[in-house]
Order: C-alpha cells, then structure tokens, then sequence
C-alpha cells in the first residue's frame, strides 16, 4: 500500500563530517559515505532498473511498431494517432475518470467520518479499528465475488434485504433505480455506481487509518485554545482539525486516486468491463489490446498516452491540496472542483445526480453527529448509531462470506436460511479440495508472497537506510526515481514484462511472479523504511560508532531492532499486496498448477455457472491468513505510519 510521506526523505549524517582535508578525492566528488552507499543501494537499482525503468524505455520502443504476422514493423507514431479516433479508448478514458473520482470523494468523506469517531473513542477503539480493516485486507479476488453474489438480482440478499424492508421499493419510487428488483451489475445506469460502491467499501479502512494516524499527531492544546475562543464544534474541524490533516489527506488522496485510476482487477472480476463497455476503464483496453489482440504496439500506447495525463492530475491534486487556505489558493482549489464537477455531470449525469443524494445524505448524518457532540448524551447515542451503521456496512459482506461456506449444496441453491446455516457443514471445504487444485494454489501463493516480500524487505532496509542516513552524490535524485517508479502503473508494465517473460520462457512459472513482484513492492518499502530510518534518533546510532562499531555494525544492531515497527509494517503491506496480487498473475499464468489463489478461484467460474458454496468457503481460507496477521500487527501498522510517515 502506502506511506504517508510526499517528498524525499532528508538525508541525515550519522556523525558530524570530517574536514575537507581528511577526505579522499573520491569522496569529495561523490560524497563521504559513496561505498558503502553504493553497496546498500545496488540490489535496489538493479531490481528496479531492470524491472520497472527498462521496461518502460522497452515500453516506449514497442509503442512504435505494430504486429504483423510474426514480425514487428516500425511506424512511427500511428499507434498514438489512431488513439485519437478509438472510440474504445475515448470511452475507458472516461470511465477510469468517472470511476476514480466518485470512489475517492466518498472514501474520503466516509473514512474522515469513521477516523473521527474513533478518535473521540476511550474504550474500544483497537478492536473497532482492527474490525474496520477487514475489507481493505481481504484478497480482491473475495470482494469481487462476495459483492457479484450480494448484487445478484434475483438471489442476491440486498435485493432480498431491501425488499423485505420496504427501502427498495422506495428506491425504485424516488427513480434512483428504474426498475425493481434492480440488476445492479447488469444494468448499464447501475453498474458502475455498484462498481464504485464495492471500491469505496474496500478502500474505507485505508482511509481510516490514516486520517486516525494523521489525528493521533494534531497536538491536544490546539483544540483547547479553540475551546477557550468559544469556537463551536464546526469551527473547530474546519480550522484545527482540517489544516492539522491537509499532509495526509494530500498524500493518501494522490496514491489512492493513482490505484483506483490505474483498477483493473476489481473491475475485471466484477463485470469484465461490462455491460457492454459501461465500467471498462484504459487499463482494460490496453489488455484488450496487448494480450488478446497480441497488438502489444497498441496497447502500449493506451498506456504510455495515460501516463502525463495522470502525472498532470497528481501534479494539480497536490498543488491545489497543499495550498493555504484564503487567497488565491483558496479560489483555484473552488475552480478546480467546480471543473471536475462540471466534466462529472456531462460525462455522467444520471450517475452524478443519484451520487448528490447520496453524498447530501451522508453528509446530512454527519452534521447531526457533529450538532450532537454538544450534550455528552446525545454524542455517545449519535456517536453509537453512527458506528453501528458503518460496522454493518463494513462487516456485513464479510459475514455473508462466513456463513455460506458453511452451507450445504442444497441450501445455497434453494436459497434457505440466508444469514444462518442450519445445519452447519463441512461439505464445501470437503468439496473444494476434492474437485478443484485449491491446495496447489495455496502453496502457490504462500511460496510467491513469502519470497517476493523477504526479497522486498532486504533490499529496501539497505536502500532506505542509506537514503536516510549515508551521505553521498545523488541521494536526492535515486529517492525521487524509487518514488516514481512507485507511482507507476503496473498497466504500463504488464506488456514489456510479459514480452521480457516469452523471450526467456518463464511464462507459466512461479519465477515469473518472484521476478516481477518487487515492481509495485520494492518502491513502496524503501519509501516508507527511508521515513522510519529518518524518524530515529541520530545520536543513538553515534553512540554506537564512537564505541568502535562499523556503520553496518551500528545499522544491524542498533537502528534495525529500533525499526522493527516500521519493518513490520513494511512486511505487512508488501506480503498483502503480493498475496492479493491478480493482473500479473492473470497475464503470466494458464496453467493450473502455477496459478496463485486470485488467478485460481476466478477460473472457477465458468460463464454462469458460479460455485458459491466453495468460492465461499475458498475466499474464508484465503482470507483468514492476512486478517490475523493484520490483527496480530495492527498496533507496529499504525506506529510504523504514525512515526515513518506523519512525522515526516
């Protein structure tokens, strides 16, 4: 996932310089501490050139020709030019557009909310916390499914529950939906507000725990001095609470906006793009393009025209995010949204009246939690319902997931007893062993995530320490290279790796993923380790040397035992993202014995024939992995974000 930070780290000494004269010539011109630089960060460079900047130049190059037959002929800039007449293109353009926008609008509005609520909390507020991340840290490939089987419009239970409580139909009276039951994946005016709505259901907890990261680090006396003015509880979130998170809203909006833009295997699961092309996003199209259509020239055009386009709107993002408020600043942030909102309705307008509703609704709630902070009582019963709403929202599909892998056959076609088993069985986890290569996948993935991470987690200790710490020419510039190469989409080098991957046979391996893994893994954990090794005190480690340690002795025995939080953390993130990891695994493998669990329990479905029972039961053993060890770690993940980020 992510750190919190949104430029370079300092470069910090770790014991005052030597004078001009001590120095080497060497060493004058490339910096004190050059070698040992140079050694920490070579297995960084070198993963990261080959893997990510080389693909890219490879990029470049092979959006120059085009498949004919067996060979590649150059033609220059054609593939760039029949862009602009694509209709395919023009339309996956604006659905990631539509699609990011509205999802992080309501994640950010919904994960302040919870962040807040939690914050006010004295009792309780681990345990809730460690519930909220469920559905940020259960696999993808087990959100798409649980949300295509809840949205079903015929046996799906929020048709039923919605029924049943009269709120459906009501929907249907206010037209938010025309028709009801309602297809809310096969209807083209419901899909992609259904699509957004499971992405800010897995996006929230992300959010939480940042904005309650962010919250942690405001100091207490700024909102007693707004107490002691009189300032009412408005005036206190709007100037304390608000400047106090605009470093952490500005980071978490940028990365969140660059992976929910660059989505492919959320969508993909849940509708494959359609209906028709209604929630196909750029990303799609370029894997139409590249791996169906083997026109890997053209898709990788789609990809590479993206790329100043989404560096343009992080650049706008940011700047406008980090300005003061009032002035000048203040009226570019108004014309900003008033252009989004403009090209929002007219790429969309009957998505963007319903999103109005619903978000003047939320909002709406809010601002009666907020009113009723002012009575002790009212604030713990609002503070209380407002919980209670989130948790069921958050914890309900999960739930759902729980109970139908405990079902029988005949009571998951005949629909019986839908929140309860009766009896409760062990017949889908017998079946799912039996009939499908569940095991191997397991292994698969278990082998995958477990070498990628340790791989990831060597090289980024080395890299971020000697960013932090080592002074040498250049450091700047190698911080800023891993920080854009982090940004990049893995759909800009899916096409050269998968070339790269047929030129040296290790399509349909385990190596291919282990190889290319460290790509959206690596960037991320020097990053973050770079933050936490800055965050140390730099007289412990003095210490060290001036009792005769090396710099690598002071750096294992002191400052590595001190980073453990942020270690951790790092382990976390990187182990869940390969762990969850489906578009490479999608594009590299076809066989079943190489296929990791995403891969695997999406070919499980074949056209309409959907396994519920033991996709249920396979998305709880998937699951249960990763929310235990997240909730063994939650307390090192929110100390390594609080002290490698926020403090930053």
């Amino acid at each position: 996932m992510t750190s919190l930070r949104t430029g370079p780290a300092p470069v910090v000494t770790a014991q005052p310089p030597p004078g001009p004269g001590s120095l080497t010539p060497a060493q004058r011109r490339l910096g004190r501490d050059w070698r040992l630089a140079a050694l920490f960060l070579t297995p960084t460079a070198v993963l990261v050139g080959a893997l990510v900047l080389v693909p890219i130049v490879q990029s470049i190059v092979t959006s120059t020709t085009e498949r004919h037959g067996a060979d590649s002929v150059f033609v220059g800039l054609d593939n760039y030019r029949a862009l602009a007449g694509d209709e395919q293109f023009r339309t996956g353009v604006v659905n990631s557009f539509v699609f990011t926008t509205y999802a992080e609008v309501f994640k950010v509005v919904l994960g302040l909310a919870a962040a807040l609520l939690l914050h006010r909390m004295r009792r309780g507020r681990a345990l809730l916390t460690g519930l909220l991340l469920v559905p940020w840290v259960v696999p993808t490939v087990v959100t798409a499914f649980t949300w295509r089987s809840l949205l079903d419009p015929i046996f799906g239970s929020v048709n039923t529950l919605l029924t049943g409580s009269g709120v459906g139909p009501l929907l249907a009276s206010l037209h938010l939906v025309d028709a009801w039951p309602a297809g809310w994946l096969s209807d083209p005016a419901l899909a992609m507000p259904s699509v957004v709505l499971v992405n800010v259901w897995k996006g929230i907890p992300f959010f939480t725990v940042c904005f309650l990261a962010g919250l942690k680090a405001i100091p207490a006396d700024h909102y007693e001095a707004a107490t002691i003015d009189g300032a009412s509880p408005w005036q206190q979130f709007r100037h304390v609470t608000l400047p106090g998170l605009r470093h952490v809203i500005t980071v978490t909006v940028t990365l969140s906006s660059i992976w929910t833009f660059n989505n492919f295997d959320l969508i993909w699961l849940l509708t494959q793009g359609g209906p028709g092309d209604v929630t196909a996003p750029y990303v799609l199209v370029a894997y139409s393009k590249a791996i169906l259509q083997l026109q890997y020239g053209a898709g990788a055009a789609v990809t590479l025209v993206m790329l100043p386009i989404i560096a343009g709107l992080v650049f706008v993002l940011v700047r406008q995010l980090r300005q003061d408020s009032g002035g000048r600043g203040s009226r570019w942030k108004w014309l900003l949204a008033a252009v989004v909102t403009g090209l929002l309705f007219r790429a969309s307008p009957q998505i963007f009246w319903r999103a109005a509703v619903v978000l003047a609704l939320i909002l709406l709630i809010a601002a009666a939690v907020g009113r009723a902070s002012t009575s002790p009582v009212l604030s713990k019963v609002a503070s209380g319902l407002a919980l209670a709403g989130l948790l069921i929202f958050t914890l309900g599909p999960v739930y759902w997931i729980a109970v139908t892998a405990f079902k029988s056959e005949s009571q998951v076609v005949m629909r019986g007893n839908d929140l309860w088993p009766t009896p409760w069985t062990l017949e889908q986890f017998g079946a799912l062993f039996t009939s499908q290569p569940f095991g191997r996948w397991y292994l698969n993935t278990l082998m995958v995530s477990a070498a990628s991470t340790t791989v990831a987690l060597l090289c980024a200790a080395l890299g971020g320490y000697a960013l932090a710490r080592l002074r040498f020419r250049g450091a700047q510039g190698f911080t800023v290279t891993v920080l854009l190469t982090y940004v990049m989409p893995g759909a800009l080098l899916f096409i050269p790796l998968y070339q790269l991957l047929i030129e040296t046979r290790l399509t349909d391996s385990l190596w291919s993923l282990v190889l290319t893994y460290p790509t959206f893994t690596l960037p991320f954990a020097t990053w973050l380790l770079t933050g936490y090794f800055a965050s140390i005190p730099v007289d412990l480690e003095e210490a060290a040397l001036v009792d005769g340690s090396t710099r690598f002795q002071a750096f294992r025995r002191v400052v590595l035992p001190l980073a453990r939080p942020g270690l951790l953390a790092v382990a976390l993130f990187t182990l869940t993202n390969a762990w969850n990891e489906f578009l490479f695994a999608f594009v590299f493998l076809t066989k079943d014995d190489y296929k990791t669990l995403p891969v695997g329990m999406q070919s499980m479905i074949a056209g309409d024939v959907v396994p519920q029972g033991q996709l249920a039961a396979a998305s709880l053993l998937v699951s249960i992995p990763v929310v235990v060890m997240y909730a063994f770690g939650q307390r090192f993940l929110t100390e390594g974000l609080t002290a490698g980020a926020v403090k930053g």
